[in-house]
């Protein structure tokens, strides 16, 4: 019998993270054409309403019947306003191993939603789940994602080299792919003790509450 994640939900004083839904379209429309995520991440672009629809419809419940992953929508708690994405794939139950990936709309940064999600994410593996390893890749000039990465723990294990095709913006408005490093990050059960803790005293976010 395949493996496969719950189909669940994680929560947070400030965030939860559940699966998408249709009323997500929209703002997950708005959120995929931001400059940023064009420019790190390898969304089709231009991001319609349809490639959202088939998202929420298709593509992310196929991920989690067959084992693949896992992708929530992070929404805040008093809004229930969609604030970003989580994803987790390349999933080997084999060696309860997993990559985590994430993104944060454009009104919501700044607020350390991308750690505070990424860590409840991890908690809830290791602990509910039992994984023994979570994997980050982060493009080598991408500096906000290798910051999440670094406060909830992780630890950097190499680069590979060009092995990641960003985007970039040429004089005429137009896209144009840029190939650049990988930095591989690792995190274990372990790496992730007291992090809860350092971050809600440094004012980086609350800790982590509940999930069901």
């Amino acid at each position: 019998m395949t493996n496969t994640f719950p189909d669940t939900s994680l929560s947070t004083e400030r965030l939860v993270l559940r699966p998408l839904e249709d009323e997500d379209i929209p703002a997950l429309t708005e959120m995929m054409n931001d400059e940023q995520v064009v420019a790190w991440t390898p969304v089709p672009q231009p991001f319609t309403e349809d490639t959202a629809r088939a998202w929420v419809r298709r593509y992310a419940p196929a991920e989690r019947t067959s084992g693949r992953g896992l992708d929530l929508a992070v929404t805040e708690f008093l809004t229930q306003r969609l604030v970003g994405i989580v994803q987790l794939g390349k999933t080997n139950w084999h060696v309860r191993s997993t990559e985590l990936s994430y993104i944060v709309a454009p009104w919501a940064r700044g607020e350390g939603y991308a750690s505070e999600a990424a860590l409840a994410t991890v908690q809830w593996l290791f602990g509910d789940r039992k994984f023994e390893r979570v994997e980050l890749r982060t493009a080598a000039d991408n500096t906000a994602s290798q910051q999440v990465a670094q406060k909830i723990g992780c630890i950097s294990e190499g680069v590979l080299r060009n092995a990641c095709i960003a985007r970039t913006r040429t004089e005429d408005g137009s896209w144009v792919a840029l190939r650049t490093d990988f930095i591989v990050w690792g995190l274990l059960p372990e790496d992730i003790e007291g992090i809860a803790e350092q971050l809600a005293d440094t004012g980086g976010f609350t800790s982590y509450s509940d999930w069901n």
